[in-house]
């Protein structure tokens, strides 16, 4: 049992631990490879995982332009944005599990809940609203708000910020190794919910808690 004394709010991020969007990203990015006949599209998906759209974009063309001079990597990104689009209008976005629940709960309990997401708040607001979350947050932090994206602290701290309570007593919730670290260097206790990417011993020693679902915290 996660031990709640001295918390009062709890950041959740959003692609990986409340919607499941990353394995859709990850089918969309290898759709996107093979037209272009790139390689090694999961190695560096992974590496973006938790990145903001600037930073993702830098990491992707450094990446690929190894294999490809002329590689133009804006023409890649809003061709494989596209797929991803159509496919959540057409099919939706799922939850993943545990999340509606584990919201309710905190927030029935008095918790704060505030988001910290790497992605757009277009793409937030519009994601969240259609799978009935957005009501259970306070403050959406998003990562055309900030400069630096995950695994910097700046967006973690904002969130905090927004929510007029200190990173200790915040509780963030992640998926991803970059999260991890966003949020420990803010000064948040961290839950890791592990989604595509299994933590190292590394990013298992910044956690207070590993655990399976949402519904565990």
């Amino acid at each position: 049992m996660f031990n709640a004394g001295g918390i009062s709010a709890f950041v959740f991020d959003m692609d990986g631990v409340l919607l499941d969007t990353e394995s859709l990203c990850k089918k969309c990015w290898r759709l996107a490879a093979e037209k272009w006949n790139l390689k090694g599209v999961d190695e560096v998906y992974y590496q973006c995982v938790g990145q903001s759209d600037q930073d993702t974009l830098f990491t992707l063309q450094n990446f690929f332009e190894k294999q490809n001079e002329n590689f133009n990597v804006r023409e890649w990104y809003d061709y494989a944005r596209n797929l991803f689009r159509k496919t959540e209008e057409g099919e939706g976005i799922e939850l993943m599990p545990g999340a509606k629940n584990c919201l309710e709960r905190l927030k029935n309990k008095g918790f704060i809940l505030a988001l910290a997401s790497s992605t757009r708040r277009q793409a937030v607001e519009r994601q969240l609203s259609r799978a009935g979350l957005i009501d259970y947050f306070e403050t959406l932090t998003c990562g055309d708000s900030v400069e630096h994206s995950k695994p910097d602290p700046e967006i973690y701290l904002r969130a905090c910020s927004s929510v007029g309570i200190d990173p200790k007593n915040c509780v963030a919730v992640e998926d991803s190794p970059n999260g991890v670290l966003s949020a420990y260097n803010a000064g948040l206790k961290v839950i890791l919910v592990p989604d595509q990417i299994k933590p190292d011993e590394k990013i298992k020693s910044l956690c207070a808690k590993i655990l399976n679902s949402l519904e565990e915290i």
